[in-house]
């Protein structure tokens, strides 16, 4: 498997959840085509076949990238980059 970039899968992600979001609240045909898209995205991204097993290995993922940082780098100065 292709390993993604972090931004890569921390944008996903974020589309993941503003996408289930926005269907909870208010579900629509809409709203529904999105999340099937966002979820499908995650999926491919992180090699899963559900959302819920997407979800496990991007936060492996997350903790790998964390733990491959340099000791000096503080979290949020990645995310702000």
């Amino acid at each position: 498997m292709i390993i993604p970039a972090e931004k890569e899968l921390r944008a996903v992600l974020a589309r993941f959840a503003q996408a289930r979001i926005e269907h909870d609240v208010c579900p629509t045909g809409r709203t529904s085509r999105a999340l099937e898209d966002a979820t499908y995205t995650l999926c491919v991204l992180t090699g899963a076949r559900t959302a819920e097993q997407a979800l496990l290995a991007a936060d492996a993922l997350l903790e790998r990238y964390r733990a491959n940082r340099p000791s000096g780098v503080q979290e949020e100065e990645t995310l702000a980059a």
